[in-house]
């Protein structure tokens, strides 16, 4: 098995156990590899019957990675203010996908045309940042809105900015992912 499947499963497996202690059940987990105890950035996603039940996650490394992945599972699972929290009867039936996140790197635009150049669809993974409204897509969100405007229209809404708006203040920044999926 190559070293980064290994690392998956091991991460899929962490966020997976990190769930089901809060329904009193105990999985097996190794939490002592080397790479668990760096910095680390990541997202936890949870589908059920296909659809998204649950997303959240760390833009930058500021904790171990083990923590960040238990975190964030937890959080996706119990915390997502856009869903009811996961009940036990569904956490059969869930599907987990872990992404751990690259560093986060500026983009420097003139203007929203130039900002659309110059995403790369299926690729980057975007934050859009005005002031103190932020929103991010992951790299996995352009399967679902291909075109770049609408990417960048939908991003900007989730940032809670208007669709058409733009201002030279605009920030994004661009990232990618290692992700896995349990199947």
């Amino acid at each position: 098995m190559p070293a980064a499947d290994r690392q998956g499963e091991i991460l899929l497996r962490l966020a997976r156990a990190a769930i089901a202690r809060r329904f009193g059940l105990m999985l097996e987990c190794s939490d002592n590899e080397t790479f668990l105890h760096e910095p680390g950035a990541s997202f936890v996603t949870l589908k059920y019957e296909g659809r998204l039940r649950g997303c959240i996650g760390s833009l930058q490394a500021h904790r171990p990675l083990r923590e960040d992945i238990t975190h964030n599972a937890q959080a996706a699972a119990f915390r997502d203010p856009r869903f009811s929290p996961l009940s036990a009867a569904e956490y059969n039936q869930i599907a987990l996908e872990v992404s751990l996140l690259s560093p986060l790197t500026p983009m420097r635009v003139e203007d929203e045309a130039d900002a659309l150049d110059q995403l790369r669809p299926g690729v980057d993974g975007v934050v859009l940042q005005h002031g103190s409204k932020r929103g991010t897509f992951l790299p996995q969100v352009w399967d679902s809105l291909p075109d770049p405007g609408q990417f960048l229209t939908e991003l900007k809404r989730k940032a809670g900015l208007a669709a058409h708006f733009w201002s030279a203040d605009v920030q994004l920044f661009r990232y990618g992912v290692y992700k896995w999926t349990e199947d």
